[in-house]
Formats: structure tokens, C-alpha cells, sequence
């Protein structure tokens, strides 16, 4: 399994300090709305060579990680305006 704090990072000189994969300037965001528009993972990796299998599992393995967070989830909740119960 891929360790995502080896491959995801985050820093305020790029992408305004969006997570983006190490390396590159290629937000999570942004692969995430690739695969959200029908993109497949084939098709990212052939467009995108300089990324790697293991740097898509890291995204994937961080974006698993930020929904366990239950914070994540309260500050939703609160936003919405729909605490739980």
C-alpha cells in the first residue's frame, strides 16, 4: 500500500498550498475532477507521464484518509447547518 505523505504535499509557494503530488504541479483536485468528468486512470497516466500508478493510489489513500477524518465531517455538518446527532 502506498504511504500518500511520501508522494502528496503541500506548500504555500504552489497551488496556492492545495495537496498536489510531489514533483509535479498536479493538484489532488485536479485528478480528482479528471476522474469525476470520466477520465480513467489509463488515460491520466498516458497524458500525464510524469506521474506514476503509486502517485494516483497516494491520491486516493490521502482523499481516504481526509473522509476518515471525523473533523472533516463536523466542519461539513456545520457549514451546512445540519449538526449530527
Amino acid at each position: 500500500m502506498t504511504d500518500w505523505k511520501e508522494r502528496i504535499v503541500s506548500d504555500a509557494d504552489t497551488l496556492c498550498g492545495k495537496p498536489r503530488i510531489r514533483g509535479t504541479r498536479i493538484g489532488v483536485e485536479f485528478v480528482l475532477d479528471l476522474l469525476a468528468s470520466g477520465w480513467t486512470e489509463a488515460q491520466i497516466l498516458e497524458s500525464y507521464p510524469h506521474i506514476t500508478q503509486q502517485d494516483l493510489q497516494a491520491v486516493f489513500a490521502f482523499v481516504r484518509d481526509c473522509m476518515k477524518d471525523e473533523t472533516f465531517i463536523m466542519q461539513a455538518a456545520a457549514e451546512s447547518g445540519q449538526m449530527p446527532a
